[in-house]
């Protein structure tokens, strides 16, 4: 199976530590970002810049560390084939980063943080609004000590309105953001009823804007010379990512409802039954139509006036789908898309994600990679998606062992002797 291995860039491009000319350093190589973030919207956010290059401090609690590290099972394999206590949630959003445990709670523990924060560019955070005004590390305390701190909060509702207090949870923000009202079977339909996501998409989309946000600040700070707060909640997120729905409601003053996997506004865009399971048909536009009903047989249909349009598609769906869903049982997925792409017809199958990884497409585009861990010998990661020519993401670090670099960074970045770190340890501060 392709993969790429540590000291490798995406796409299989030499690492930035191999490659001479300045450009191969990360383009975020020169950032330092202090990530106080846990779970997953935080440290998806830190994991990018991380990837990007730059140099990501994770804080965590002594002896606990990110909730998600518990998050388990399933659990890693060690070397030799045995259960570790490494949760494979906790992997998906840690790479390239460094962990340090510090006791906030303290007040050397603080002490330390707005040391670090002195050396730092970024700060990402996850506590509830107003959660860390009470250890003397806010906005507004820790900007008197580093003006040039870009600080990214990220909460469930935000900073302001009556929900801020509020602990926000991607599958609550899913249905108070109305993500669930468009997903899922209609009421009507066998098993029908409001569905969250697969996967914590809202967390996900959150820690993706806020990756862009906290860059945009850094941007701005080569301008006017002084970081800024990032206010970054769930709710606002999930709002804006309603898309095409969030427009259809603007336009129409109508809420729209669940169609299964159809498309409010394309037909037929959606999946179909074939003769050995299903296929997606994701036609869009009347050309794909007409050379889709020629394939089938059926050439009548795309000359129908109810169906020689989208419009006309969409307005009598109810009339075309049943039909079009006996036509796709006639074979077999592979024989469609075999048939439909020599077509140029969009379709594809509905992957596993077991096949997912065997896709040659996902194989050739690199999107496996292995690191050496210490607990359990290798992990296997999803690379990162983003492409650059000249300052390719590179992996550096799997994710870290709690506290692993408590030390290195102590001594390395705030320059305390080693007889400091271990009163500091003694003290239960680290």
């Amino acid at each position: 199976m392709a993969q790429e291995t540590v000291g490798q860039a995406a796409g299989g491009q030499p690492s930035a530590a191999a490659r001479p000319d300045a450009r191969a350093q990360g383009a975020l190589s020169h950032i330092r970002v202090l990530d106080l973030s846990r779970v997953l919207a935080g440290p998806w956010a830190t994991q990018i810049l991380g990837d990007l290059g730059a140099d990501v401090i994770k804080v965590e609690r002594p002896e606990a560390g990110d909730d998600t590290r518990g998050w388990g099972p399933p659990w890693m394999p060690d070397g030799e084939g045995r259960e570790s206590r490494v949760a494979a949630y906790y992997l998906c959003a840690n790479r390239n980063k460094r962990s340090v445990t510090v006791d906030m709670a303290s007040p050397q523990g603080q002490d330390l943080i707005r040391q670090l924060v002195r050396q730092s560019d970024v700060l990402v955070e996850n506590f509830k609004a107003g959660g860390l005004a009470r250890y003397g590390l806010d906005y507004d305390s820790l900007k008197t000590i580093n003006p040039r701190l870009v600080y990214c909060s990220i909460t469930g509702f935000g900073q302001t309105g009556p929900y801020a207090a509020r602990a926000g949870y991607d599958f609550l923000v899913q249905g108070l953001g109305g993500l669930m009202s468009v997903t899922g079977r209609p009421d009507d339909q066998a098993g029908g009823g409001p569905m969250k996501v697969g996967v914590a998409l809202t967390d996900i989309l959150t820690g993706l804007y806020a990756a862009n946000a906290i860059q945009a600040a850094l941007a701005a700070r080569e301008h006017t010379g002084l970081g800024q707060h990032v206010d970054m909640a769930l709710l606002d997120v999930q709002v804006a990512c309603l898309a095409n729905q969030a427009m259809n409601y603007l336009a129409t003053g109508r809420s729209p409802g669940r169609l299964g996997n159809a498309h409010p506004s394309i037909v037929p865009y959606q999946d179909f039954p074939t003769a050995d399971g299903y296929m997606i048909l994701a036609i869009g536009n009347d050309g794909q139509f007409a050379r889709f009903c020629e394939e089938a047989g059926r050439p009548d249909l795309s000359a129908d006036a109810r169906f020689a349009t989208n419009r006309g598609r969409v307005e009598h769906r109810d009339e075309l789908i049943p039909i079009l869903r006996h036509l796709t049982t006639a074979r077999t997925t592979a024989q469609w898309i075999a048939a439909l792409e020599s077509r140029a017809v969009p379709c594809g199958p509905i992957n596993a994600v077991e096949q997912v990884f065997q896709d040659p497409q996902v194989q050739a585009r690199g999107l496996r990679i292995e690191m050496p861990h210490a607990e359990t010998g290798a992990v296997p990661l999803v690379a990162s998606p983003i492409r650059l020519s000249d300052t390719p993401v590179d992996y550096r670090l799997p994710p870290p062992a709690l506290g692993e670099h408590t030390v290195d960074v102590l001594e390395g970045v705030l320059g305390l002797a080693p007889g400091d770190i271990q009163a500091l340890r003694e003290q239960g501060v680290v």
